[in-house]
């Protein structure tokens, strides 16, 4: 079979290619961007909800349970959430409300005084004032002192009505700026104990204040910690929940393990748990169950064996098919976050489908924040094992088969082209030429888009060659095989003919070997040379 010349040696070439991509992407690199990625996701997804005072507010503990918790919703951009709600009163004058804080110490003396009814009367009204909103409103509250008083009415059993509304007030001021104070007044405790209230409404309303609470500062969450809030709350998940109440017990559950949790936190009941939500048809209750996973992944050493012991990772793969982007980003950013573990993990990964899934989300139009986390897994995957490495391939190739141009140059960007490269060492015919087809298809795409570049040049071949992929295409003439000795011909002269044909110091580059031994008289008979022959010799 007629083989291409061989292309000087690197040190005879000139040096005209620069280098664009360092495919030499170490593990921890990738880790340290998945804690980056970490710690934005933190800032743009844990937040705080308030409760409005909506029109229909609960004059005893029987009353409806609080309403849908925005904050169980999966992570929207930052600052508060909006109320499920506009209530009626949200929108009365601004004078009526400055009205109320002009009776403020009227209503500081009821609290503190030793009438249950003015208690009641004088919770309630803070609890409207806070539904204002504003910050202002909530520093005149504070100012007045009455947090503790507000704290202590969570412990009259006696009175529910009272502790639902003590609970509602505080709930709000976590939403604020003051998070802190609310955590200090010695409120904590009591709303742990609330937990273990028989009144569903009340439980609802500690759950929520909690959840706010664990959404501030590490401090705060440290404090709910210390006061033992993950097993009561943990007791919340029953069978018979109400999915408003199981929205905001998930939601407060994924703040609660937010950071790195202390070694005296036993995870592996927190994802029991878990391993049953995930499962659950609200996708607001998967956006959290997924958002936990992945902050129990990036704690200890030790979580990863944790999660993967748990029995989480084949439907957790199965939701990477899931339509919602609000699920996806939490849950591929926990099964990237898995891909940076051992070997033995990383295969677990890969026996439940993960790279079939990948190679489907690489070749759709999914955002770029999922497509670069899609990216990022299989990168980890191609810096495993061998077969790991071969796994991973199939996952480019069949996505850069399906792919658009924007795709493939999303591929191409993020290190693809370096794990298709080395596969084509390996002996396995199918998969090389599986691979010399995806990379035929990325060369196209690199071919279409050089137009709107000043050099002229195909970008991915010049990648290919310094990944040192043009080496291994040449070697490819040597194999037994006709269909990839013949795909590997079609690339090297379609994209490369200049590199392996224009040197005039490589013998054979200019005459074919079958014109060696032609007569004189058969040369003056010969046609005249191909003008881009001599071009490429001036070129060079």
């Amino acid at each position: 079979m007629p083989r291409a010349p061989r292309r000087p040696s690197e040190d005879s070439r000139p040096a005209t290619y620069k280098p664009r991509v360092d495919f030499t992407h170490s593990r921890r690199r990738r880790e340290d961007s998945l804690l980056a990625l970490r710690r934005l996701d933190r800032d743009a997804g844990l937040f705080k909800s308030r409760r409005d005072d909506p029109a229909t507010a609960p004059t005893s503990a029987h009353s409806p349970a609080p309403a849908e918790a925005h904050a169980a919703s999966s992570r929207p951009p930052p600052g508060p959430s909006s109320p499920p709600s506009s209530p009626p009163d949200a929108a009365a004058p601004r004078d009526a409300a400055e009205s109320e804080l002009e009776g403020l110490s009227e209503m500081v003396d009821k609290v503190w005084s030793d009438d249950t009814t003015s208690q009641l009367e004088a919770t309630v009204q803070f609890r409207k004032l806070l539904s204002d909103e504003k910050n202002s409103t909530v520093i005149k509250i504070i100012r007045a002192d009455v947090l503790p008083r507000i704290a202590e009415f969570l412990s009259r059993h006696e009175l529910p009505q009272l502790q639902m509304e003590a609970a509602w007030v505080l709930t709000n001021i976590a939403a604020s700026d003051y998070t802190l104070l609310v955590a200090e007044c010695g409120a904590v405790p009591r709303l742990v104990e609330l937990l273990g209230s028989p009144n569903s409404n009340i439980r609802h309303q500690a759950i929520w204040c909690l959840g706010n609470i664990a959404a501030d500062l590490p401090s705060c969450r440290d404090i709910l910690l210390d006061h033992g809030a993950v097993t009561p709350l943990l007791s919340q998940f029953r069978e018979d929940m109400r999915i408003p109440v199981l929205r905001t017990a998930t939601w407060a559950l994924s703040n609660l393990c937010f950071g790195k949790l202390p070694a005296e936190v036993q995870v592996k009941p927190i994802l029991e748990i878990i391993s049953q939500l995930i499962h659950s048809a609200d996708e607001k209750i998967l956006a959290d169950a997924c958002w936990t996973v992945y902050y129990i992944c990036s704690g200890t050493d030790d979580s990863i064996k944790d999660v993967l012991d748990a029995g989480v990772c084949p439907q957790l793969v199965n939701l990477l098919m899931h339509s919602s982007s609000s699920v996806l980003l939490p849950d591929i950013l926990a099964l990237g976050r898995m891909s940076a573990g051992d070997d033995a993990q990383v295969q677990v990964l890969i026996e439940h489908g993960i790279l079939n899934c990948l190679a489907q989300m690489l070749a759709r139009n999914y955002p770029k924040n999922i497509k670069k986390q899609a990216c990022l897994i299989v990168s980890n995957i191609t810096a495993g094992s061998k077969d790991q490495i071969q796994e991973a391939a199939w996952a480019i190739t069949n996505a850069a088969s399906g792919g658009s141009s924007d795709q493939i140059q999303y591929l191409v960007s993020h290190g693809c082209l370096e794990p298709l490269c080395r596969i084509l060492t390996y002996q396995d015919s199918d998969l090389v030429y599986t691979c010399l087809e995806g990379l035929q298809k990325i060369l196209q795409a690199g071919e279409a888009g050089k137009k709107g570049q000043d050099s002229g040049t195909n970008p991915y071949a010049e990648f290919i060659l310094e990944c040192g992929g043009l080496d291994i295409l040449e070697d490819l003439q040597d194999v037994d095989n006709d269909r990839i000795y013949k795909l590997a011909m079609e690339l090297l002269e379609s994209y490369w003919d200049e590199d392996v044909n224009g040197d005039p110091d490589v013998p054979g580059s200019t005459d074919s070997a079958d014109t060696a031994g032609t007569t004189p008289e058969d040369d003056t008979a010969a046609q005249p040379p191909v003008p881009s022959s001599g071009a490429n010799e001036a070129d060079l």
